[in-house]
């Protein structure tokens, strides 16, 4: 087993945070200026959540490893994860604005939806992948409430409209599954997807 230092292909800071919990040794391999990375993440029509997320990980992990290989980096495994928040078939992203965070939290009010976090890692020609699939039920939220977590700017760049570590919390009456997979890694299918590729840390 080779000792696991990888690159980490995510602005994420939680992902970031994740991997250090976990003691792997990373650097980010970050998209160029041209890269346009938001344009992966389009929804085809009638795409199932699990299905979506999947797809969207795959082509994040082929821009990454053709980015190391084009800035000529040291070969390294290559690890990309993508989370998705969807309630039946309704898939929800990363909001657009206010307005749209402020439309997303009052359909999630009150029910219970999932929480789709696709990991995939390349090592050398070897290519391994795996989904956290969770469950996060909010309470009802007024419209104030609503109003003053869009303000907060938390529900920004967030899946779904939310952070579950941060100020969202007092919203969220139960959890079913991983809490770090719905952070946007999670460690237990993570660590079980390294050491299969023979890496460890």
């Amino acid at each position: 087993m080779s000792k696991a230092f990888l690159y980490l292909a995510s602005q994420s800071p939680r992902r970031r945070q994740l991997l250090e919990q976990l003691g792997v040794a990373y650097e980010l391999l970050l998209p160029e200026p041209h890269e346009d990375s938001e344009a992966l993440e389009e929804v085809h029509p009638g795409e199932a959540p699990a299905r979506y997320v999947k797809r969207v990980t795959a082509l994040k992990l082929d821009a990454a490893v053709a980015r190391m290989k084009r800035r000529g980096l040291p070969t390294a495994p290559v690890l990309c994860s993508d989370t998705t928040v969807a309630m039946g078939r309704t898939i929800y992203g990363k909001p657009a604005d206010a307005r749209d965070a402020e439309r997303m939290l009052r359909e999630l009010s009150g029910h219970t939806h999932r929480v789709l976090t696709a990991v995939a890692v390349q090592a050398g020609r070897r290519r391994a992948e795996t989904v956290s699939d969770s469950r996060v039920s909010f309470a009802e939220m007024s419209a104030a409430d609503i109003r003053a977590y869009v303000a907060s700017g938390e529900p920004m760049g967030k899946a779904g409209a939310y952070a579950v570590q941060g100020r969202a919390a007092a919203h969220i009456r139960r959890i079913d599954g991983s809490y770090t997979g719905i952070m946007g890694l999670p460690l237990h299918e993570t660590a079980t997807l390294l050491r299969s590729l023979g890496l460890r840390w």
